[in-house]
């Protein structure tokens, strides 16, 4: 379970990115946070990874105090993809497996499970130069659901990618919903409208609607 409670972030130059926001995300939700730029959703994303940290308030990630478990258990998908471009598929997806010691055999077998759930089996040794935004943004959502992360974070992962690709990318979200818990933050109204699934509007910092199922409001 991932909890705000009352969580405020300011910078210091006194910007305030976050003021006084609470909520509680089951294991296995579906949330979507839209909102305008600069509203806090990227803040509400960094303060999970705790990349920050709040200037007042608890954010609570499953109980996780180690730094490092919290964030072996979190996957997250960026608009830019962040794809290492003179590593291969399989290299790009392997490289935090290896990072953590597990074995040259277990480490092939989740690669190849997680590039099955993204469609891309038959492109584990073609070079990022070689594939389409959309083929690198699966390869980003293999690297961050690969080694069973509990937590899928995705910062605009559609943003740079026309509608049919954006679909596509959806689609994979759609195939891994129950299995994790799965955040998105996004402007695609269309995508959050069709999809009905639980939507944090943010504004100015705040939470201003928590709505259950439904579309893109402000």
């Amino acid at each position: 379970m991932i909890i705000f409670n009352n969580v405020t972030k300011r910078f210091p130059l006194g910007n305030t990115a976050l003021n006084e926001v609470s909520f509680e995300i089951a294991d296995n939700d579906f949330v979507f946070l839209v909102g305008p730029s600069g509203a806090g959703k990227t803040t509400i994303l960094k303060l999970i990874m705790r990349e920050y940290t709040p200037t007042a308030g608890k954010v609570t990630v499953n109980d996780l105090k180690d730094l490092v478990a919290l964030r072996r258990s979190i996957g997250v998908v960026f608009q830019d993809f962040k794809i290492l471009p003179d590593k291969n598929v399989f290299e790009n997806i392997a490289l935090s497996l290896k990072v953590i010691g597990m074995r040259p055999a277990e480490i092939k077998t989740k690669v190849r499970e997680a590039l099955e759930m993204v469609n891309l089996s038959h492109k584990e040794k073609v070079f990022p130069l070689q594939l389409s935004a959309g083929e690198l943004q699966r390869v980003a959502i293999a690297r961050a659901i690969v080694g069973d992360r509990q937590i899928l974070l995705a910062d605009e992962p559609t943003g740079n990618l026309d509608p049919k690709t954006s679909w596509s990318i959806i689609k994979i979200f759609r195939k891994l919903e129950g299995k994790r818990t799965i955040i998105i933050a996004t402007h695609n109204t269309d995508i959050v409208n069709s999809m009905q699934k639980r939507v944090f509007v943010m504004k100015d910092g705040k939470l201003t609607k928590d709505i259950k199922k439904g579309g893109y409001e402000l």
